[in-house]
Parts: structure tokens; sequence; C-alpha cells
């Protein structure tokens, strides 16, 4: 899959041979004069854990509303597992688990009664198999030893583990999850990135919206960046790493020294504060000048005194920053 930095995103025509659990085409979606969804092409392979990322407000809840048949699309075409949205909706909805905007359960009811009522109003769901698959939705999110408890006395990311389990009381071909690690611990983290890995490896396309970018990293195999409501890049995440250069980092008593030296070697060298830290030289590394060997040494000859030294991959949030000009703490 190719890396998009433009409005146009990939489509399906733009990558033959891939098998495509969701596709979108021109998928625009207006309220009175303001677009909240602006055009957007999304292609996510069948069984890849897909990131769909972007700053509060930039339109990805309105997306996945869309992709589900919460809300008419004002323009364009949606595919969902392979048929068309929402005219198909009585068929792709079976085969679709989501956890949208939130878990909402019946606060006086126990977690496996809530699990239980959400299973018995859902016509396709086996009754005869309903307590087993009460039984191993919660294990699997890690709520055997709260199965009988009251939700209301539930942390919020307690809700947020039984809102995953509900999504998994039936084997689904896609899971579309909105914020699935929010209001958990650390562990709980963990263990729900082990289940989204687990889910994929079943087959289970894993579709997560996320801001939290380490997260997406460390779970995602493909990822899309929105912004503004519009699509601005998509792909794998090695992808989505190419699109910013390597840096070199070092750090040295020798400032004054050290930067005239990196830009005698060609380079393009800038001192950077980091809170708490030391101050280090940074400068853009590409590939036409990797040669950290040769640096080092040019550095050592001309007596600086490095106390560290490492080329730097982009992270995918600087990356996240390049693309939408945009931090975390936007305001809708």
């Amino acid at each position: 899959m190719t890396i998009v930095d433009a409005k146009p995103a990939v489509s399906s025509s733009a990558t033959p041979g891939v098998d495509l659990a969701i596709e979108t085409r021109g998928l625009t979606k207006r309220f009175g004069r303001q677009t909240a969804v602006n055009g957007i092409d999304l292609a996510v392979p069948r069984g890849a854990v897909f990131g769909f990322l972007g700053p509060n407000g930039s339109g990805k809840t309105t997306s996945i509303r869309m992709l589900l048949g919460l809300t008419t699309a004002t323009t364009g075409q949606i595919s969902v597992l392979g048929e068309n949205m929402p005219a198909r909706i009585h068929n792709v909805l079976p085969r679709v688990g989501a956890l949208v905007e939130g878990p909402a359960f019946y606060p006086f009811l126990s977690g496996a009664a809530n699990l239980r009522r959400l299973d018995t109003a859902d016509r396709y769901a086996p009754s005869d198999t309903r307590t087993a698959r009460v039984e191993r939705a919660l294990e699997r999110v890690g709520l055997t030893h709260a199965a009988n408890k009251k939700v209301h006395a539930y942390s919020l990311g307690m809700k947020q583990r039984l809102g995953i389990a509900n999504a998994l009381l039936v084997r689904r071909d896609l899971l579309v999850l909105d914020e699935p690690t929010n209001g958990l611990d650390p562990q709980g983290t963990r263990e729900v990135r082990g289940l989204i890995r687990s889910l994929a490896s079943e087959g289970t396309t894993v579709f997560v919206s996320s801001h939290l970018l380490a997260e997406v990293e460390q779970m995602c195999t493909h990822a899309a960046v929105m912004s503004a409501g519009t699509l601005v890049a998509q792909g794998t995440l090695a992808d989505l790493g190419r699109g910013s250069e390597p840096r070199l980092c070092l750090r040295t008593p020798d400032m004054d020294r050290a930067m005239t030296t990196l830009t005698q070697v060609g380079l393009a060298p800038v001192l950077t504060d980091v809170p708490g830290e030391d101050p280090r030289i940074t400068a853009p590394f590409p590939g036409a000048q990797r040669n950290p060997d040769a640096v080092v040494a040019a550095l050592i000859s001309a007596g600086v005194r490095i106390r560290g030294f490492a080329v730097e991959e982009p992270s995918l949030e600087e990356r996240f920053v390049a693309l939408t000009g945009e931090g975390f703490d936007v305001v809708q």
C-alpha cells in the first residue's frame, strides 16, 4: 500500500490484489455548511490491525458512524466486508463488533447480566451457547473476577473492557473499536493490546480509532491520519515512517565546537533544549549522508567529547504532528 500526502487517498484501484475489509470512495458528511468529513478514500486490508488517527474534531467518529450505518453520508460510497453500506446493513452488522463513543450498560445489573441481556437482543446470536460465550468473553478481557459485580461499581477501565467483551460475544469478521484503551491502567492496556493482536492472528480485521500514538505503533500494522475532515495519509506503519527523515542526536559539553564540526561535514545542526536533560544537538540525517562512523571520527578529531550519539528514526507522533500541524489537545 502506498502512502498518501494529499487529499486524494489510496483506494483499491491503487492497490490491485488487496482484499479490503473496509473501502470508501469520496466519503463526505456535511452538517449544514460545515463539512465534517471531506471526500475520504479509506482502504483497510482484511486481517489488518488498522489505526485511525487524528486530533479531536478531525472527523474520526463521524467517519466510523457512517461506516456502521449510524448516520448517513452526504455523498460517497462505502463497502464493508465486501457489501455496500448502508444498503446491505442487515447482512453486514451481524459480522461486525463495535465499541463506539464509550460503552453504555445497565448500571444496577452485573457485568455478566448486561452481556446476557445484550446477547439476547441479538437475533443472530445462538441462545443455547449464551452462557458459555458470556463467560468466554469476560475471560478474554480479564473480567471473570467481576462477572457478578454491578456495573455501577466498575471503574472506567472495567466498563471499557466490558464494552470490548460485548463486541466479542459472537465471532466477528471485523471489530471497530473507538479508543479501546481509554481509562485502562498500564496492565490493562497491555492486555487489550495482546487481545487485539490475538484477534488479528485469528483472521479478524480490527479497526482502532485512537489518539494514543505510542499504542498504535505497538499494536497496529496499518494506519490512516485524519486532519480537519481530510485523510492526509494512510498505509503501513513503515510507509508512514518513511515520510520523515531520521535525525542525528548528539550530547556533548563542547557545543560550539560540535556545531562547527557538524556543519563542516555537511549537516545542519540545531541546538535543542530538552526539559530535565542536558541540551543536545540534532540534525537531519538522510540516507545520502548516513555514515555515522565518519561523523563520530570527525567529532573526535575536532576534540569534541561525546556523551551520547544516536541516529533516531522519527516516531509516529512526530509524523502525526508533521501531517496535521496539531498536537493532541485540539478543541472540537
